[in-house]
């Protein structure tokens, strides 16, 4: 259903992504603490050409380097737009939450990150609610509201803080308006952490914690048209895990799942699916996901059906991090050291070939340090090609083995159904070798 465009190295371990909502701009940190900003071609520029383009080369299909600085001193948890397109907000192991803008990369404002404890509590996951509200998740099971109608992160304490779970908040995915809401903008959310899935409210907190699931619960994404039989229009929250499996739950009825889709079995347990996106429905003709797997495939699920109906290849050892589609609705994949683009194609079924990926990036990067004096690489505009990466700053990767690390995995081959013409259009028949 989708193959792929480009490929693009970078210059250190993948650990978060994030879209622009209108623009064809792609954020990304680092465990070097680096923040980058590209910006993607247009869709038509990337299939001008038919050839096969593993690696961006010069010409068409080129990714430009906006900007590029060392935003924090260890690592960059977790990145996240404003819904307009205007901030871009970061949360690192230095145990700072900044604000910048994406087009310069200069910093607008910065707090230190809230602490409930003696001890500094780092990030692991940001999500803009509304123009008002920034959500800050942290290891500590910690949920913080951040008041931003200022424009800027002016406050150093947040404005509340809840602890729907025990464990770090692996997850966030606002559920829809009401009917009755004037802002057009959700009050609630869904929220995973260790083994539980929980429901926020923005005004009442924490409303109601689902029972011990006996398995890790790792993303989730609400698929609305779907229901129970009698409220067709109630909608979904699909929940992957980490033993391979992906569950359903009714929006309302959160003690417990409803359904579950294996999407990736083996003995013990299957490799964990670690992020997820629905597709549009616009090109998938139905209800249907893109699930990352700690494999480093990707797998569609089509959620009616209740089975895979393909598999991807985004890297042969790494777990895919990050997932999402842009303004332009390409799928845009992330893990280890590589940024993946992916057009919808009129392949169905069976997934696309894996790529090349032994090119490096060719960066001239001249480390600012932490830019915070706006100085961060702007309109430096730098054609990403293959070569050598000439980035030798310091850095303070982090590696101090959290539970959201990533495990090394054998390389494997994945042996992909190509249906009964195969590769090649010849008609082939089970059983008659």
């Amino acid at each position: 259903m989708f193959e792929n465009l480009c490929t693009l190295p970078l210059s250190a371990e993948l650990f978060t992504q994030a879209l622009h909502p209108t623009e064809p701009l792609l954020g990304v940190g680092l465990s070097t603490g680096h923040v980058q900003c590209f910006r993607l071609p247009a869709a038509e520029r990337l299939s001008e050409d038919d050839a096969d383009v593993s690696v961006l080369s010069d010409g068409k299909g080129t990714i430009d380097t906006v900007w590029r600085t060392r935003r924090h001193k260890g690592s960059c948890r977790t990145l996240a737009f404003s819904k307009d397109g205007s901030a871009l907000y970061s949360a690192g192991t230095d145990y700072l939450l900044k604000h910048f803008s994406p087009t310069t990369g200069q910093v607008a404002s910065k707090i230190a990150i809230p602490s409930t404890k003696a001890v500094p509590d780092s990030p692991s996951l940001l999500h803009v609610l509304s123009p008002q509200t920034l959500l800050l998740a942290c290891d500590s099971g910690a949920l913080h509201l951040l008041d931003l109608r200022d424009g800027a992160l002016a406050a150093s304490k947040p404005q509340q803080t809840h602890f729907p779970h025990d464990d770090f908040v692996s997850s966030i995915t606002p559920l829809p308006p009401s009917a009755e809401s004037t802002s057009g903008f959700s009050k609630q959310w869904i929220s995973t952490g260790g083994t539980t899935l929980a429901v926020t409210d923005l005004r009442r907190g924490v409303l109601v914690r689902s029972d011990d699931q006996e398995d890790e619960l790792l993303c989730t994404a609400f698929i609305s048209g779907m229901g129970p039989k009698k409220n067709r229009d109630n909608g979904v929250v699909a929940v992957g895990t980490g033993t391979g499996v992906l569950t359903l739950w009714d929006k309302g009825a959160w003690d417990d799942q409803q359904d579950r889709v294996v999407v990736d079995s083996a003995k013990g347990g299957g490799e964990s699916l670690d992020c997820i996106v629905q597709i549009p429905e616009d090109t998938a003709r139905g209800k249907k996901v893109v699930v990352g797997v700690g494999d480093g495939s990707l797998r569609i699920v089509d959620l009616i059906k209740r089975e895979v109906e393909g598999v991807m290849r985004h890297d042969d050892i790494e777990a895919v991090v990050g997932l999402g589609f842009d303004c332009q609705d390409r799928m845009i994949s992330g893990g280890g050291q590589t940024i993946k683009i992916w057009e919808a194609s009129s392949l169905q079924g069976g997934g696309i070939g894996n790529d090349d990926d032994s090119s490096e990036a060719d960066e001239s990067d001249d480390d600012d340090g932490d830019s915070d004096d706006g100085n961060a690489m702007n309109g430096n505009k730098t054609k990403r090609q293959a070569g050598g990466d000439s980035d030798n700053d310091d850095s303070d990767s982090d590696v101090e083995g959290t539970k959201r690390g990533k495990k090394k995995r054998k390389k494997g081959k994945t042996n992909i159904n190509l249906g009964p013409h195969g590769a090649h259009g010849v008609l082939q028949f089970k059983g008659m070798d």
